[in-house]
């Protein structure tokens, strides 16, 4: 094996955890694809004997990638007063059932959506310290300088970042996920079959159903049982496919077999407490890519 190959193997290896950094840092599944091939093109002009922590160099690498995106896409629109107000990030969409060896890494690289709603509404050095010291166990000591400021700095950065996630209240699915399908599939039936009072019946009452209809849009936000459930019987007609959306399960619904929207079911003590979907079919048809015969 010559040099150049050993370093694409190398690379390879820390390829999972790279991509795992970028999607928690971006929210979106092409740009952090972008970031790590960015890492690697860095990778293959640098000199890799003058490296002596590979990971550590390519997650510095990726996050310096990753916040300048970020700092470009604030500059690119204004901060959103409420969160829910802004587009979904890019879900991971699997199979929802024996999912290939791809598809399982994806899934493990997964985050809940609601999370990731939250770390939209971060300022980019919120989002870059509690991202990099939380969910990886980076030092302050190395976030500090990615982000332009001192370990004490980047410690505050991640507090008021760790504040606003504790104050969001995020629900938690807390049954098992075959009950959870059931819930969903029931919660589609009902709306077939224009049955109001079972959909109420199989909503919390503050649930929360949020519709991202595309880009430069406000998303849809609904709020409360009877609300939801008015608006599952308007959307009778279409077929759906289960999938999984970041780990929580989901549908694809098809209309003369395209794909138009994405939902995923958050289920807290046998309820739906909160619904998210996309309904950008131009999106959807991308993020189902592979997973629908003929998408």
């Amino acid at each position: 094996m010559d040099e150049s190959e050993w370093l694409a193997t190398r690379f390879e290896e820390q390829r999972p955890r790279l991509r795992s950094v970028a999607y928690r840092m971006l929210g979106s599944v092409t740009e952090a694809e972008d970031a790590v091939q960015e890492a690697w093109l860095r990778l293959s002009r640098a000199d890799s004997d003058a490296i002596s922590n590979l990971g550590g160099w390519l997650t510095t690498v990726v996050a310096r990638e990753c916040l300048h995106l970020l700092r470009s896409r604030r500059r690119r629109r204004e901060d959103l007063v409420d969160s829910l107000d802004g587009p979904l990030p890019d879900p991971l969409v699997t199979a929802a059932d024996a999912p290939d060896p791809e598809q399982e890494a994806l899934l493990a690289d997964s985050v809940g959506l609601a999370l990731l709603v939250v770390l939209d509404s971060l300022s980019p050095g919120e989002r870059m310290a509690f991202v990099l010291h939380d969910m990886f166990d980076l030092p302050f000591a190395d976030i500090g300088p990615l982000v332009g400021r001192s370990p004490a700095t980047a410690r505050q950065l991640a507090s008021r970042a760790r504040r606003r996630v504790r104050t969001a209240d995020l629900p938690s699915p807390d049954v098992e996920a075959a009950r959870q399908r059931e819930l969903v599939d029931a919660f589609y039936a009902a709306a077939h079959a224009g049955d109001f009072s079972a959909l109420v019946g199989l909503l919390d009452p503050d649930v929360v159903f949020r519709a991202d209809v595309g880009a430069g849009r406000p998303a849809a936000v609904h709020r409360g049982a009877d609300v939801v459930a008015r608006q599952a019987q308007a959307a009778r007609g279409a077929t759906v496919h289960p999938v999984l959306v970041n780990g929580l399960p989901g549908v694809v619904t098809l209309r003369e077999g395209i794909p138009v929207s994405l939902m995923a079911f958050t289920i807290v003590r046998d309820r739906i407490v909160a619904i998210d979907g996309i309904r950008d079919a131009d999106r959807v048809r991308q993020l189902v890519a592979g997973i629908l015969p003929g998408a």
